[in-house]
């Protein structure tokens, strides 16, 4: 690459993922420019923000790596130590502890505004990172070399290799010619906060109804985060309810498993569908998070499955720099595609056949899902198994 065209990375999209991406290959050594339409709102104390993650060890252990964890740990993170599943219809419950895996926690509780905010701020402190902010991908150009991000503010970024992380409705997959499977769930996830009569017992609680699993999640200041999922035709009905009403609605869906519910936010509900890019490098693009797969908020795995694939692009990286090797060499993004594809896309169908069972009144789902959810209770190595999955370890 010439002096003129400084850049081993551009990274389209500064969400989780994107400055996740942006700042470990920075750290790794590498040059990199980052391209972001709007920049993030700063987190304050005050915040609302109703869109929190689940978030894994292995995903804490990334930021760990890129000195931002603390800092978000320190803002507002609450570690959650246990699970509890059970079904409305069938009646078996499942009951996972950290204590079981020999840990302290499963995982952490964490706003999306504030992951944004710290990993954005760490982009602006590191030297090996230049911002374009606000600017917006326009075109992409490739040869065998290089591809080139051209900007809506006239740059071009020449570079080795392009990271599309900007979302599910990817302008980077769109200029890239990748194409994705879709397939609408026909229900909305409704969330809220909401303050609860009895604690919460850092316990991430999920009850599935007929109508879809409603999520309790305990957050830091004594609050729940609640992911309601349940057919469009019933969230707009419930978001329009009377605060009174509602409560009185979700109390009752959630068995009062914590006593008398009170909402401590406003409600907002969004569609839920299934979006898998059919594949996620062309050339010398890779997409990364939503941009290449978007999941069933079930396991509130989707933030994690994001930042997997940028631990595992971050090993190929390395592994190619310290051989001062090609960055964007079609092989060692084939490699690494095929196994994020793989990956992704068991999670992506295994959370979907989950919400069928154990969303669904017909008999025979009925009839199985409560033996299934004992089963996996009971036989030795199952539930270990299944928190394994879901922390990334």
């Amino acid at each position: 690459m010439s002096r003129r065209d400084p850049w081993d990375l551009v990274v389209v999209g500064a969400g989780v993922v994107g400055s996740a991406a942006a700042l470990a290959a920075a750290r790794d050594g590498l040059r990199v420019a980052l391209v972001e339409a709007h920049a993030p709102e700063a987190w304050t104390p005050a915040s609302t923000d109703l869109r929190v993650y689940a978030f894994a060890p292995d995903s804490a252990a990334l930021l760990q790596s890129l000195d931002a964890w603390d800092a978000v740990r320190a803002a507002r993170a609450h570690p959650y130590r246990r699970m509890r599943v059970w079904d409305a219809a069938g009646g078996a419950e499942l009951d996972f502890d950290a204590q079981s895996l020999g840990r302290d926690h499963l995982g952490h509780i964490v706003e999306h505004a504030l992951l944004v905010d710290r990993l954005w701020a760490a982009c602006g402190r590191e030297p090996g990172v230049q911002r374009y902010c606000p600017d917006k991908l326009v075109a992409l150009e490739q040869d065998d070399n290089s591809v080139t991000a051209v900007l809506e503010g006239g740059q071009r970024l020449r570079a080795r290799l392009l990271l599309g992380a900007d979302g599910a409705a990817s302008r980077v997959r769109e200029l890239a010619g990748l194409d994705v499977d879709r397939h609408d769930y026909g229900q909305q996830g409704l969330v809220a906060y909401v303050q609860t009569e009895h604690p919460h017992e850092d316990t991430a609680w999920q009850r599935f109804l007929p109508s879809g699993p409603l999520a309790f999640l305990p957050c830091a200041d004594g609050r729940s985060s609640i992911v309601w999922t349940q057919p469009e035709a019933e969230a707009r009905r419930r978001l329009a309810l009377e605060p009174e009403a509602f409560e009185r609605e979700l109390t009752r869906a959630f068995d009062a498993r914590l006593g008398q519910v009170r909402l401590a936010s406003a409600r907002v509900a969004f569609p839920l569908r299934r979006q898998l890019a059919k594949a996620y490098v062309a050339g010398r693009v890779a997409l990364l998070g939503d941009a290449a797969h978007a999941v069933h908020p079930l396991a509130g795995q989707g933030v994690n499955l994001g930042l997997r694939d940028v631990a595992a692009l971050r090993a190929e990286l390395q592994r190619a720099s310290a051989r001062g090797a090609d960055l964007g060499a079609a092989h060692r993004l084939a490699r690494w595609e095929r196994g994020r594809r793989s990956d992704n896309a068991l999670a992506a169908y295994s959370f979907e056949a989950i919400n069928r069972v154990f969303s669904n009144d017909a008999m025979w789902p009925t009839l199985v899902r409560g033996p299934l959810l004992g089963l996996a209770g009971r036989v030795p190595g199952v539930a270990r198994l299944l928190l394994r999955q879901a922390s990334g370890r």
